[in-house]
């Protein structure tokens, strides 16, 4: 049985400031598709050269309400990066909260405006410690 990674699909409530936040990580739109008749429309966002690689973000036009609440149940997605310390600052000079800072220069987490958790990784070896981030508290849930 040929097994093929297609893609990780998440629900969105704001269209405009999920692709927002999607773009400060680097991914850019790759597909779409809306439907008219189920009111819902789907974007593929994935990092450059990675289009097979994407997140298809999830947007029902008139809401989720009557959507099973269970459905939502999600762990992380996860993305290299080549150099953590300059991803989280950019991040965070664009609003976005380090929930859990990359104190040991390899790991951080953030969220995103739909509380999707996003795990932050060092491509390669952990870059040394620094300041701010070694000596940074988490914040919230990660």
């Amino acid at each position: 049985m040929g097994l093929r990674y297609l893609h990780t699909m998440v629900r969105v409530k704001d269209l405009e400031k999920s692709m927002a936040f999607y773009k400060l990580l680097g991914l850019q739109e790759t597909r779409r598709y809306d439907s008219e008749e189920g009111r819902f429309s789907l974007i593929f966002m994935a990092p450059p050269g990675q289009e097979d690689r994407p997140i298809e973000l999830t947007w029902n036009w008139d809401g989720d309400e009557g959507l099973p609440s269970d459905s939502r149940h999600f762990g992380h997605l996860a993305y290299g990066v080549d150099n953590i310390y300059e991803t989280c600052q950019h991040l965070a000079d664009n609003g976005v909260v380090i929930n859990r800072p990359p104190r040991d220069g390899r790991m951080a987490f953030v969220r995103s405006p739909d509380n999707i958790s996003v795990e932050l990784l060092q491509n390669g070896d952990a870059l040394p410690s620094a300041e701010p981030w070694a000596s940074m508290e988490s914040t919230g849930h990660w």
